[in-house]
């Protein structure tokens, strides 16, 4: 809650806005009060002419005027600080996300990530669109009303004083139960959100193992779970409103009759005094109930900023970049000094490697599944921050150079390379602005795929579904290719590309590859003898350290467990 006040209250223009309007809200209040009066008076007891009261009922067609454009002014004024505050929110899980990519997209569901960005940050909305721009009137309009009383009659602002505190007590009664409840609703929200979209993308291998009935199930129970919780929140809220009713129309219940027997009974106060109570009354105790219905919609917002600040707080280890121009007239060269990693205190870590790329050079990673190949691509592309040690890019540190310096002279083809929803000519283009289509068909070419993609009705204008749905692995691979040779990068990071692909497909990925290679700096996670063999330099991994680095015979006759490997994939002794 003091993260969410501290946001608001930043706003200074916008919290003057608030409070400047919540002070003309009271005095226009306090003006249309003795304006009715004034016309009420002046006509059913002094019995004046209409014209007489016309300017009072001139008076009165005014202040309610202002009034709308005052409600109007605060309700904008709430809303833009919303806008504000959700945008704010939604940049800093987009950062974070941006900058922690490997560790982001590792751990946890996509669902429950969406819904924190999308549903979370919007349940943040009511704290800054109403709950502070209530709270603000709050505090300023009923005090100018317990004056005005005053100033009429001590008995009925005393009355005022000691009712007015029931109703904020009973408001934090009812917010450490819609606190609990509204929890509850969205974390279970945030589970149905992340069950529902796991199921969408893993459907065909649920229909396959038979466990989609299963999962069919589990679906229904957590929607039913989320609609429980929701109505539990209802039920707080339409309860509350109801007692906030009752203590209200109690206590004006209780003014009213305190006016009434002096008015009669005793006759000590004047008919204009006690009009002009009888009708502040209400007004008073409305901003109460108001301030009473906004505590409960921020308290729901409060639990929403909650789930948002332990996202942001989860693992928030990102690569920072420093502002150091890198220059592109030829590939840099990259050197590991003393390069540690770990994800987790006790698990899988990279310890102390050391090597020296030089420019132009093909550069193979090899190592036993699980050995650390390609988190060191994670690191070496600087999607993962460095436990210790230092990547020197041209002798400077890597984070010392402009992120989009370093991004726009890289490319990183994974064995999967993510293809997004639209054409084929959009996802080849998207590494590269201001792109032609002849220079979008050249790389096509340059990576074999371009007759598949004349074959089709739509040739490159062909749309393709989210993770490129409608393509195999190998045209996959192919479209990344493409973005390769599109971009032009000058340093080139394969994760063992041609995993799974026919031989067919797998030459024209090799052929692609060496054509890259020429202008670039190529580091490829490999499997295949025939890439190892041909790299300038071999590092071999073991269990996340350096075993051994150096060319394809010198590790044959220095390591071991290298001349076993090579043995195993040529099916005899390696020599």
């Amino acid at each position: 809650m003091k993260h969410l006040r501290k946001i608001a209250f930043s706003q200074r223009s916008a919290v003057t806005v608030l409070t400047v309007a919540a002070i003309l809200m009271g005095a226009a209040i306090i003006a249309q009060a003795y304006y009715f009066v004034a016309v009420i008076e002046g006509v059913f007891l002094d019995n004046q002419s209409f014209s007489n009261v016309l300017p009072f009922l001139g008076g009165l067609s005014a202040v309610l005027a202002l009034r709308a454009v005052l409600m109007y002014s605060s309700g904008r004024t709430g809303v833009k600080l919303a806008s504000k505050a959700k945008n704010m929110f939604r940049k800093s899980l987009l950062n974070k996300y941006a900058k922690n990519t490997v560790q982001a997209s590792m751990k946890g569901q996509s669902g429950r990530k969406i819904s924190v960005l999308m549903d979370a940050a919007d349940d943040v909305d009511s704290y800054f669109s109403s709950y502070i721009p209530q709270m603000i009137q709050t505090s300023i309009v009923p005090l100018i009303i317990l004056i005005a009383v005053f100033t009429q009659n001590l008995t009925s602002g005393l009355l005022m004083l000691i009712t007015a505190p029931l109703i904020p007590f009973f408001m934090a009664l009812i917010g450490i139960m819609t606190k609990k409840k509204s929890e509850e609703q969205l974390e279970k929200m945030a589970a149905f959100s992340g069950r529902f979209l796991d199921t969408l993308q893993g459907l065909t291998t649920l229909k396959l193992f038979n466990r989609a009935r299963k999962q069919r199930q589990l679906i229904e129970e957590s929607s039913l779970g989320f609609r429980d919780a929701t109505m539990e929140v209802l039920k707080v809220a339409f309860v509350s409103s109801l007692m906030l009713e009752f203590i209200s129309m109690l206590s004006i219940g209780l003014i009213a009759m305190e006016i009434a027997i002096r008015l009669v009974v005793y006759e000590n106060i004047s008919f204009f005094s006690a009009f002009f109570i009888l009708i502040l009354a209400p007004e008073f105790y409305q901003v109460l109930k108001d301030a009473g219905t906004a505590f409960h919609t921020g308290r729901g917002s409060m639990v929403a900023a909650q789930k948002i600040n332990e996202e942001l707080e989860n693992e928030a280890q990102t690569v920072e970049w420093g502002s150091h121009p890198l220059r592109n007239d030829q590939p840099p060269s990259i050197e590991l000094e003393d390069v540690s990693f770990s994800y987790k205190k006790e698990g899988f870590a990279l310890q102390s490697l050391h090597a020296q790329i030089p420019s132009y050079s093909q550069v193979a990673v090899v190592g036993r599944t699980g050995s650390g190949k390609t988190t060191l691509l994670h690191l070496l592309a600087g999607l993962s921050p460095l436990k210790c040690g230092e990547i020197r890019v041209n002798g400077q540190p890597l984070s010392s150079y402009r992120e989009q310096d370093w991004f726009g002279q890289l490319s990183y083809i994974s064995q999967h390379p993510y293809l997004f929803s639209g054409t084929i000519a959009d996802n080849i283009a998207i590494g590269s602005s201001g792109v032609t289509r002849e220079q979008v068909e050249e790389a096509a070419e340059k990576a074999g795929i371009s007759s598949m993609i004349e074959s089709l009705e739509k040739g490159y204008d062909t749309p393709i579904g989210e993770a490129g749905r409608g393509l195999s692995g190998g045209e996959k691979q192919r479209v990344a290719l493409a973005r390769a040779f599109l971009k032009r990068p000058s340093v080139i990071l394969f994760d063992e590309p041609t995993t799974g692909l026919d031989l067919y497909t797998e030459k024209i990925l090799q052929q692609s590859m060496k054509e890259l290679g020429q202008s670039s700096t190529v580091i490829t996670v490999a499997h295949r003898l025939h890439t190892i063999q041909q790299a300038d330099q071999i590092l071999f991994l073991r269990n996340g350290t350096l075993a051994g680095s150096g060319t394809h015979d010198e590790l044959i006759v220095q390591v071991p467990e290298y001349r076993q490997m090579v043995s195993v994939q040529q099916g005899g002794e390696a020599r």
